[in-house]
């Protein structure tokens, strides 16, 4: 009980800090003041969903999930058209936004606000004590911010997630739910788990359209993630093949992975993708342990990857997609590469 009333009492401190600062922000620009007044414009809400069970595993990088909302176009970030809620957090980020991110002169602009969890278990789930040859416990909640430029051929994005790895994050208590209702067994060194402890993630993503037909395209991405939680240098790609929607590929669940602007179609498409993204890891919490106190850690690999491949259908207003993924080993003790399975959910709707 202790550790979460000193994580509450930190993340508090922040915001009371920062409030005062927003909020003025807010005040200062009159678009933003006005939000909520302007014609409703189309939105997107999508819902994403990795969990290993789905291939008959439950280690490692056990579950995911995530709630992210993507506006409309916008004609700059403070557009009057943002909810004022959403501007508020725009106001608040906008120093790393303006430091990290260009915008291209015609670029169209949407932001995205996402809500995420994720956790992490090692393979026996019956021992109790430390497991040290394995990976440690651990659980990521967090709050991201996304900012995407787009022009035909090229998309930039921005994303900050600020969260509390830790106790925090609940992770326990999610897993606990999902396996008591599903009749599982419960995972018994939750006792062991990282600590609580903020956390901060700012990625930078460019992708391009190099190939770009009417039933294909290949999407190559480059980019690099910043933070306590995780800095690295990553690059891949994605091939689809189908007929294709106007967006810049299909990810799972990772920054950046929110490409999908708004957009309604009269028809039924689908198409297939294989995607794949490589890693140039300088640090993962999950892995070397917490930041500023003593934890449990493994010895991480510096290179590692994943590939991916599944089925996109849209439905009008919603899309679904459906793919299975593999990750390389990720530290040296691990014994094998582990694979999940993901599902996404999308809808177009007025707001």
């Amino acid at each position: 009980m202790k550790e979460y009333l000193r994580i509450f009492a930190v993340l508090a401190s922040v915001f009371i800090m920062l409030f005062p600062a927003c909020a003025n922000a807010v005040d200062e620009e009159s678009n933003c003041g006005n939000a909520g007044k302007s014609p409703k414009r189309l939105n997107r809400l999508t819902v994403y969903f990795e969990n290993d069970l789905f291939i008959g595993t439950d280690s490692d990088y056990t579950n995911g999930v995530k709630l992210s909302w993507v506006s409309d176009k916008l004609a700059d970030y403070s557009d009057k058209n943002v909810p004022k809620h959403v501007c508020a957090l725009n106001s608040l980020y906008s120093g790393i936004r303006e430091a990290l991110h260009s915008e291209p002169a015609g670029a169209s602009k949407n932001m995205v606000v996402s809500f995420g969890q994720a956790m992490y278990t090692p393979q026996n789930s019956s021992i109790r004590n430390l497991i040290l040859n394995d990976r440690p416990y651990a659980g990521w909640l967090y709050l991201g911010v996304g900012y995407i430029d787009r022009t035909e051929d090229v998309m930039d994005s921005l994303d900050i997630n600020l969260g509390v790895v830790g106790p925090a994050a609940l992770a326990k208590q999610a897993q606990d739910t999902i396996h008591d209702w599903r009749t599982l067994p419960r995972f018994n060194g939750w006792d062991n788990q990282l600590k609580n402890e903020p956390g901060i993630q700012v990625v930078k993503e460019r992708k391009w359209k190099v190939s770009d037909r009417k039933y294909m395209d290949f999407i190559p991405h480059a980019g690099m993630s910043v933070g306590n939680v995780k800095t690295y240098l990553n690059s891949g790609f994605e091939f689809r093949v189908g007929k294709i929607p106007d967006d810049f590929g299909t990810s799972s669940i990772r920054p950046g992975s929110d490409s999908i602007p708004p957009a309604r179609s009269k028809d039924v498409t689908v198409h297939l993708f294989v995607s794949a993204d490589g890693r140039m890891v300088f640090r993962d919490i999950f892995l070397d342990g917490n930041t500023f106190a003593h934890s449990h850690s493994v010895t991480k690999k510096t290179f590692t990857g994943d590939i991916a491949g599944g089925i996109a259908i849209q439905l009008y207003d919603a899309k679904i997609t459906v793919s299975r993924n593999r990750t390389s080993r990720e530290f040296t003790t691990q014994t094998a590469a582990h694979g999940f399975g993901a599902m996404t959910a999308s809808l177009c709707f007025d707001w």
